[in-house]
C-alpha cells in the first residue's frame, strides 16, 4: 500500500479511503489478508484509535471481514439464500471448445421508469445505461440478455463498447461485487423471443434474473433467457441453520 498525504479531512477517513480503493479496484482480491492495526499505525503516524474507527467503517460497508486473533480480511462475495456464482458466459463457452459471439443489439442511457422503485433504487439519482444482447455458442443463440447498469455506481460504463466485450465479463473483470442475489423461474418464449433465439414461440426458456452491489451501493440488474435445454445450475450446499 502506497503512504497517502493526510492533508484535509480526518485521517480516519482518508485512512478508510485507501482501503477501500484497494478492495474496490480488485488490487486486493476477496481473502486478503488487511494490514495489522499496529502496521497501520505505524504507515499513518496515529493512535490506535484512528485506525479502529478506519477499520469499523469498512467492516460495517462489508468490505472487510474482522476475526478475533486472526485480523481482518477482505470480504467474500456473499449471496442471499442460495449457493451460486456469477457465471462468465464468455468464459464458459470457450472453456467447453465453442465459437463464442456477442451481438449488442440495443443500447440506451435513461433515467429510471417512474414509479418502477426497483429502477429508482438501482439508478440512486442518476441514469441507467440500458443494454440487450444475444450470446451464441458455436454459431447457434445461447442466451438473451437485458441488463441495467447504474452510471452512479459505474459512471465508466457509459463509454466502455460493449459490442467488443460483453458487459457481464466487463463487469466481472472490472467492478467487484461484494453481494449478490439470484431468482430463477421457467417462462415460455414470448413470439420476439423465441425469434432471437430460433426457437417456436412457447418453448421452454430459463429464466435468470440477478441484482448485485457493491459494498451496499447497488450496481446491475440483469436477466437472461437461456433456451430449457441449453444451461442448467448447479449449488452445493448443507443443511440449513436455524
Amino acid at each position: 500500500m502506497s503512504r497517502l498525504s493526510v492533508d484535509g479531512g480526518t485521517l480516519y477517513q482518508r485512512i478508510r479511503g485507501e482501503i477501500e480503493d484497494l478492495i474496490r479496484s480488485g488490487a486486493w482480491a476477496p481473502g486478503r489478508k488487511v494490514p495489522s492495526e499496529t502496521e497501520l499505525m505505524a504507515q499513518f503516524g496515529c493512535a490506535r484509535m484512528t485506525v479502529n474507527k478506519a477499520m469499523s467503517a469498512l467492516a460495517e460497508a462489508g468490505l472487510i471481514v474482522r476475526r478475533r486473533r486472526a485480523g481482518s480480511f477482505v470480504a467474500r462475495p456473499r449471496l442471499h439464500s442460495t449457493v451460486l456464482d456469477i457465471p462468465d458466459i464468455q468464459a464458459q463457452i470457450v472453456a467447453r471448445g465453442e465459437a463464442y459471439r456477442f451481438d449488442l443489439l440495443d443500447r440506451r442511457q435513461r433515467k429510471p421508469k417512474a414509479g418502477d422503485v426497483d429502477e429508482i433504487a438501482l439508478a440512486a439519482g442518476g441514469e441507467l445505461l440500458a443494454l440487450r444482447g444475444l450470446h451464441a455458442a458455436g454459431g447457434r443463440p445461447f442466451a438473451l440478455e437485458d441488463r441495467l447498469i447504474s452510471l452512479t455506481a459505474v459512471p465508466e460504463a457509459a463509454t466502455t463498447d460493449f459490442a467488443a466485450e460483453p458487459p457481464g465479463a466487463w463487469l466481472l473483470h472490472h467492478v467487484p461485487w461484494t453481494e449478490a442475489e439470484n431468482r430463477i423461474s421457467a417462462v415460455g418464449a414470448e413470439p420476439a423471443v423465441a425469434e432471437l433465439l430460433a426457437l417456436d414461440p412457447g418453448a421452454a426458456l430459463l429464466a435468470v434474473e440477478r441484482r448485485t452491489w457493491r459494498a451496499g451501493e447497488p450496481v446491475t440488474w440483469v436477466r437472461q433467457l437461456f433456451p430449457g435445454e441449453a444451461y442448467d445450475l448447479v449449488a452445493r450446499f448443507g443443511p440449513a441453520r436455524s
